[in-house]
């Protein structure tokens, strides 16, 4: 299913990104070495609820997980990098850490993810990759707009992604958005311009370019959900939800203030 939304849906999916963002800054400014994912699972939990909004993830069953997900963030460390489930693990210093986070709010979705060090290390590889990922979402979003095609977003993507040294899995990408989480069109990481759904305006994409060190090839881990990289390797996850407007792409998942 492909959405468009109206201005009305449009102004509170605004609402839901400002609230997905604010509450995966805040994770991460209380986010130190010795953090526990559990923890994390629980600060989220308890803004989802003090917000008066729902968890997309805590009840979500898709075909690629094992059974509900049960629980309100994807926590993914190190080598883990899409679906990470929240389990019984301290935070070391150096740690790379990926936060996922998609919530429902006034009827309307948005989803959003961002991955940082812990600690005071920082890992060149582990920068390197986070880097990478943000630069490749600026290049989507810079290339999304009424008119243009989703292998136009999927290009610019890839672009970056491949000059930067990465390969690119193209098993999970970004997609659609809107009364639920996962809609169509899905966005691939890399992809031919000029090609796919023309956008339009109304419509809400989430973009999440995400890359592992030196390998494309994806592990599912034993819980059944978290997605590793084959050989171990590091990975980065960015995301950020959009609405095409009249004028181009706007970001809806910004926070509306900066936390240390």
């Amino acid at each position: 299913m492909i959405e468009i939304l109206n201005p009305s849906e449009v102004a509170r999916a605004k609402d839901t990104g400002a609230l997905v963002a604010d509450i995966l800054q805040t994770v991460k400014s209380r986010t130190t070495v010795g953090t526990n994912l559990l923890d994390i699972d629980q600060w989220t939990k308890a803004m989802i609820v003090e917000a008066g909004a729902e968890s997309c993830y805590v009840d979500y069953e898709p075909s690629f997980g094992r059974g509900p997900f049960g629980h309100y963030i994807c926590t993914s460390v190190n080598d883990a990098v899409l679906h990470g489930l929240p389990f019984d693990y301290t935070l070391a210093d150096g740690d790379l850490l990926s936060l996922d986070l998609a919530v429902s709010l006034g009827g309307v979705a948005a989803d959003s993810a961002i991955s940082f060090v812990v600690g005071e290390s920082r890992p060149p590889e582990s920068v390197a990759l986070i880097n990478a990922t943000e630069r490749a979402l600026k290049a989507g979003i810079a290339a999304a707009g009424p008119g243009a095609r989703t292998g136009d977003i999927s290009h610019a993507i890839g672009s970056v992604l491949r000059e930067a040294g990465y390969s690119i899995n193209t098993e999970f990408g970004g997609h659609g958005i809107g009364s639920t989480m996962h809609q169509d069109p899905h966005v691939s990481n890399t992809g031919r311009p000029g090609r796919g759904y023309k956008l339009r305006p109304g419509l809400l994409l989430a973009l999440e370019p995400w890359v592992m060190a030196d390998t494309a090839e994806l592990v599912t881990d034993a819980d059944g959900w978290t997605l590793r990289s084959a050989t171990g390797c590091r990975t980065a996850h960015s995301e950020h939800t959009i609405a095409i407007t009249e004028d181009g792409a706007e970001i809806l998942t910004l926070p509306t203030q900066t936390l240390s």
